[in-house]
């Protein structure tokens, strides 16, 4: 289902019935339809058929709340918290930069992710423990980041606010962290191959 034009990115109109209408096979798509052109890398933006308002951001929004609903639950629910405190909060404009980062990072080791789910199961389970650990401990101090004001926040020792780095420190600290496990991944990814 590559779908993709040398010119832009398909466009899907959406009809106040709801249905959605691909313009480029001149045929009516499903969410899932959607879903597997994402999954395809295909690029499609969504726009109301009435108004030509682009709306990709809400009907992709959508297509997540189906595949959570069918059972999929990529999102855990102490993120889905994490993320709704964000709305409103003065640090709201740095957080799509974080995720966008994040997901960019994850999607460039994912190989080496699939290797190591598969070592996990194959005996191998102590690496993707400890990477599991090393992204778990960064996920919090990246997080951490973005709450620096809030005392006794979880990971906080005795209750009490640590003392504050300067954010490029923070910055800086989260960059070399990442860099080590990119190495340590290429690394596990050699001894596998």
């Amino acid at each position: 289902m590559t779908e993709e034009r040398a010119d832009g990115p398909v466009v899907i109109k959406k009809y106040a019935n709801r249905r959605l209408y691909n313009t480029q096979t001149s045929s009516y798509v499903t969410l899932d339809h959607l879903a597997q052109m994402v999954k395809a890398g295909t690029e499609f933006e969504v726009h109301d058929a009435r108004s030509g308002e682009d709306i990709t951001r809400s009907v992709l929004t959508q297509i997540i709340f189906e595949e959570e609903a069918k059972g999929q639950n990529l999102l855990p629910i102490q993120f889905l918290r994490r993320l709704i405190r964000f709305y409103g909060d003065s640090l709201q404009a740095f957080v799509p930069g974080y995720l966008d980062m994040s997901m960019e990072s994850l999607t460039k080791n994912q190989e080496a992710m699939r290797t190591k789910v598969a070592e996990a199961f194959g005996g191998g389970s102590q690496a993707f423990e400890n990477l599991t650990r090393q992204n778990f401990a960064m996920y919090e101090r990246a997080m951490k980041m973005f709450t620096p004001f809030v005392p006794g926040a979880r990971g906080a020792e005795d209750d009490k606010p640590e003392p504050k780095a300067k954010p490029s420190e923070d910055i800086g600290e989260l960059k070399s962290e990442i860099e080590a496990m990119r190495k340590q991944l290429a690394e596990l990814a050699q001894r596998k191959g």
